[in-house]
């Protein structure tokens, strides 16, 4: 059966995983950026993201690529979308990404205000849900096609699914930087309880690569 997963996931050393007072100019926050270095420099970022050649076959970049393995559909929020907030802008946005985005497979994004459907080069379609988690979830396992579903984040969106009892694998990637506040990950969260454990353990100079999976 398909499975929810969270992948690629970057919080730093004190648990956010975005910084505060995110924008169009910060996406990330203030401080966000200080979180993303042990990606930037893969060779997957490079391919996925850069659309350019080059870039490290590591640890880190072996991380990357796993986190794009049999994804037949993403999840995200709002704000892993755009910046704006309330009623859609007439604006033209059309994701952080421009024109062919890394995902490549349905997205459903997670909104309180309806829009049509955005096809991206590339294979990626942004569908806007506006009827919750458990509904972004069905929609994205059909469309997935028995392949597992990607929870893109944010922190948010990321909460939700846990709280539901939703999420079957996570893999965090701990990066060595303080941010002191903005988008918290895990407080409240009992993983325990919610029955995951820690299945691989792999730190580099840049990350700790951390792998929890339920059961």
């Amino acid at each position: 059966m398909s499975k929810l997963k969270v992948l690629g996931f970057t919080v730093s050393i004190d648990g956010y995983g975005a910084g505060p007072r995110q924008s169009l100019e910060r996406p990330m926050g203030v401080g966000g950026d200080s979180l993303h270095p042990w990606m930037l420099h893969t060779r997957t970022f490079r391919e996925m993201v850069l659309h350019a050649e080059g870039g490290n076959t590591d640890v880190d970049d072996a991380f990357a690529r796993r986190s794009f393995d049999n994804i037949g559909a993403w999840i995200t929020g709002r704000n892993m979308f755009s910046p704006s907030r309330g009623p859609w802008p007439d604006d033209q946005w059309k994701g952080w990404w421009g024109p062919n985005p890394p995902y490549h497979v349905p997205v459903f994004v997670l909104t309180h205000h309806a829009r049509d459907a955005i096809t991206m080069e590339g294979g990626t379609v942004f569908h806007f849900v506006t009827g919750g988690i458990h509904e972004a979830l069905d929609r994205a396992r059909e469309a997935a096609g028995g392949k597992d579903v990607r929870v893109g984040g944010g922190a948010s969106t990321v909460r939700q699914y846990l709280q539901a009892g939703l999420v079957d694998q996570m893999h965090l990637a701990v990066s060595p930087a303080l941010l002191g506040s903005g988008e918290a990950l895990l407080p409240g969260i009992d993983l325990v309880q919610l029955g995951f454990r820690v299945t691989e353990y792999v730190p580099t100079s840049r990350a700790a690569h951390v792998v929890l999976a339920r059961g």
